[in-house]
């Protein structure tokens, strides 16, 4: 009798780290394109997902002309940018949990950010992964993120609002080898 593979959430359970926000192994991703439920590679990419949650984050959402979507966010908001190592990025999300931990929900607070021009809020959905180390390298090379290289997209960390709770989250923003002109979705919402 083979053992059959262990459930990512009880392998998450078994790790020895502390019981904060997310320190568990869980990968937050939050996505607003093609990776949204009902898009082409929400099946493909994100089968087993944990959790999917509306969500919104600070930023400038562009469509480009082949109709894919890119996103920016203000520099100072990046609170880390993505590596090629899995459960650093996790440990490096876990930790900016905990440094901003909020007991008290804060509703609208990245709404209220947002009213500053030419910064807005962008809406999508926050993804909850188990499977970190299998997970973000097939999403970072769908997205052509090359830590270190030049990138279609860059992964970054920065917050989402979920249900008027602030978490750190990945996610993709525009990188260096995008050419051409973009349209701003004044919305926040890519379709």
């Amino acid at each position: 009798m083979t053992d059959a593979p262990m459930n990512p959430v009880k392998q998450a359970m078994n790790l020895t780290e502390p019981s904060n926000a997310n320190t568990s192994g869980m990968l937050r991703l939050f996505v607003y394109g093609t990776l949204k439920r009902g898009f082409w590679n929400h099946d493909r990419f994100c089968r087993g997902v944990l959790t999917v949650e509306d969500a919104v984050v600070h930023g400038r959402l562009f469509e480009t002309s082949s109709g894919i979507p890119v996103l920016l966010v203000p520099e100072e908001d990046i609170q880390a940018v993505g590596t090629s190592n899995p459960r650093a990025d996790v440990a490096t999300q876990a930790h900016v949990a905990a440094r901003m931990s909020n007991p008290e929900p804060t509703p609208d607070r990245l709404l209220e950010k947002g009213m500053d021009a030419p910064w807005g809020p962008v809406y999508g959905e926050l993804l909850t992964f188990g499977d970190p180390e299998t997970r973000l390298p097939a999403i970072d090379r769908l997205e052509g993120f090359h830590p270190g290289g030049s990138c279609l997209y860059r992964r970054v960390l920065t917050s989402a609002q979920v249900h008027g709770t602030v978490l750190p989250a990945w996610l993709y923003v525009v990188g260096d080898r995008w050419t051409g002109n973009f349209k701003e979705l004044t919305g926040g919402i890519w379709r």
